[in-house]
């Protein structure tokens, strides 16, 4: 565990002159400097430009009680994260950041901005990995001066990078300011290192130096935006017998890929007048350190190699021999570094011990190893954000961050986690929100979270439809009851593995899936009453009978009795067409009376004849016999 001591990380005070909802910072920057507490952006007197915090709406801002004690805007003011108010976890987020290796440094101030004369204890965590502990009381001066603390860590960033911070019992985190530094990937033996270890600050000492130094602080330069502080405070050994050496001359093999040291960290060193150099840093048992040592031969007395040789003592034990002029010559940069593993003393004891000449050091870094804490999964911290915006989940149960990193905290409220088989990252496993007054909706982004056993959203007044994918084959216990769920049942909540499902007294309607009922009949529980729409089943009306259609089922009637009636319209209307177009095929009325007449003409004529015929029948002569 990381304690925070007097002369753990950067400690000093600056004598030079010189977002629960997660904020978003501009995705065009780099390297970020941020200003906690403030409502404005600034640029200090070193042309760096101070985005103020105030998209971050969790927490409260405050200015720290003496504010003349302190000589850059970045220190006076703070952002502090009551958990009656926002939980116990707050973060910031980076987003859109290229994958890479940072520097994130914070600077941290009590200055009893509260007025209780008390410090709080909190932990500070980057990317689900703990890497700051604050632990009540602090060291009197670091509440009153403040101190500086940095890691270097490799982000791979398909999400954004949270800082978050994590109070105990009712204390409230502080902060001040936050940097982040992109560096080069390959820096300090990262092949060695690789990605999964995260560098923790634990010393970095610039010898020969009165004060500390580099970017933001002095306008000396250090491209990795590393601060180094001098090296009085970690000498053992009685002062007398201590050197210092400086140079105004170039020192070759600075400035150097891929850590880039800047020149002037060896152009100052210390040597010793008697035979050893020695320095001792405090440190946390348990834990693996890697070890930098810095050299620069700028005696011009050493000439030639073999005339300073000299032993490292790591702890007691040798570690190796260093002939300075033999490596580089003089005026030229030289580096070595070391890890101890398992550290079993709470310090870090480094020893120079003269073979030839004298020692002579120029600086030395310390860097606590810190595996990576397994974090959710990706695909699981998308579903949960998701749910968290679609859930309106309210800021004081604190959904900020991982859902279940680090470990050692607590998960979102509400929320269980376990650690996949192969133990590389963490599923979750239950969501347990019932009567939390949730007012919104469940998220589809929910079927991501493959391995949910439990969903319990009871009593709330969710709306919406349950999501279609919705019963996933780990899950094995649905509670939706008592909201305002609409729509159907999906079929995919007829998983064989559901022990109990409860979805009663909600606006569900249509056909319950069939196979719905299994869940009885493997021995668990189903309750579907309080749907006045639901039908299809056993104990329930058939979907058939009037009044008991779902929503859709009723569209389709209405909408199909809407067209039958259109078509006989239209019907009627092609009937009326043809027949108003129709044409009359009888002859005109004169030329059916001329035809009349002739009949009865012919009719005539024909009983005239036959009238004659009758009477030349009875001898009388006729009328056409020729005379």
């Amino acid at each position: 565990m990381i304690l925070v001591l007097p002369n753990f990380f950067f400690f000093f005070f600056i004598t030079t002159t010189i977002s629960t909802s997660t904020p978003s910072f501009p995705n065009s920057l780099s390297s970020y400097h941020i200003n906690c507490g403030t409502s404005t952006n600034l640029t200090d007197s070193f042309n760096i430009t101070w985005l103020s915090d105030r998209f971050f709406t969790g927490g409260s801002t405050s200015d720290v009680s003496e504010p003349l004690r302190f000589k850059l805007p970045s220190e006076k003011t703070l952002r502090f994260f009551p958990s009656s108010s926002n939980g116990k976890k707050n973060c910031y987020a980076f987003s859109s950041l290229p994958s890479a290796r940072y520097l994130l440094r914070t600077f941290t101030v009590y200055n009893n901005y509260d007025g209780k004369s008390r410090p709080p204890s909190f932990d500070v965590a980057f990317s689900g990995t703990i890497i700051f502990n604050w632990r009540s009381p602090w060291p009197e001066s670091t509440a009153g001066d403040g101190a500086y603390s940095d890691i270097f860590v490799f982000l791979n960033t398909s999400l954004p990078a949270d800082l978050c911070f994590y109070g105990f019992a009712t204390d409230a985190p502080i902060v001040s300011s936050v940097e982040l530094f992109p560096v080069d990937s390959a820096s300090y033996d990262s092949h060695s290192t690789g990605e999964n270890l995260i560098l923790v600050n634990y010393g970095r000492i610039s010898c020969g130096s009165d004060d500390p130094w580099g970017p933001g602080f002095t306008n000396d330069t250090d491209k990795f935006g590393r601060s180094w502080q001098p090296d009085k405070p970690f000498l053992s050994g009685p002062d007398e017998t201590v050197r210092d050496v400086s140079t105004g001359s170039t020192v070759h093999g600075s400035d150097k890929e891929p850590n880039y040291f800047p020149m002037k960290l060896y152009q100052t060193a210390v040597t010793s007048e008697v035979s050893s150099l020695e320095y001792e840093l405090s440190v946390d048992a348990k834990m693996d350190y890697m070890v930098w040592l810095h050299f620069a031969e700028i005696d011009t007395s050493v000439k030639r190699a073999g005339e300073r040789v000299f032993d490292v003592f790591i702890n007691g034990k040798n570690a190796t021999r260093v002939d300075i002029y033999k490596e580089v010559g003089s005026f030229a940069a030289f580096t070595w570094h070391h890890v101890v593993k398992n550290l079993s003393s709470n310090l870090l004891g480094i020893k120079l011990v003269a073979v030839s000449g004298a020692p002579l050091i120029s600086a030395i870094e310390n860097y606590a190893l810190v595996p990576n804490e397994p974090s959710t999964h990706p695909l699981q911290v998308s579903a949960m954000r998701s749910l968290k915006e679609s859930l309106r989940i309210p800021g004081r149960m604190g959904w900020n961050g991982d859902p279940c990193a680090p470990t050692t905290w607590d998960a979102w409220e509400g929320v269980t986690c376990r650690i996949s088989d192969d133990k590389t990252a963490l599923l979750i496993t239950e969501i347990n929100l019932g009567s939390q007054g949730l007012k919104g909706s469940i998220s589809d982004q929910i079927s991501h979270l493959s391995d949910l056993v439990s969903l319990n959203l009871s009593s709330n007044s969710l709306g919406g439809e349950i999501p279609s994918e919705l019963g996933q084959n780990s899950m094995v216990k649905v509670d939706l009851s008592n909201n305002q769920l609409m729509g159907s049942i999906p079929d995919s909540l007829a998983s064989s593995n559901l022990l109990l499902v409860l979805l009663n007294d909600n606006l569900l309607e249509g056909q319950v899936p069939v196979q719905l009922f299994s869940v009885g009949v493997r021995g668990g529980a189903i309750d579907l009453s309080g749907n006045k729409g639901l039908c299809g089943v056993p104990s329930l009306p058939p979907c058939w009978k009037y009044g008991r259609l779902s929503t859709g089922a009723k569209i389709a009637i209405v909408l199909s009795c809407i067209f039958v009636f259109c078509m006989l319209l239209l019907l009627v209307y092609i009937y009326c067409i043809k027949k108003r177009n129709d044409y009359d095929f009888n002859l005109p009325y004169d030329i059916m009376a001329l035809a009349a007449k002739r009949s009865k003409y012919q009719r005539q004529k024909s009983l005239a004849l036959l009238e004659l015929e009758n009477r030349y029948a009875k001898g009388f002569p006729s009328p056409f016999t020729p005379q």
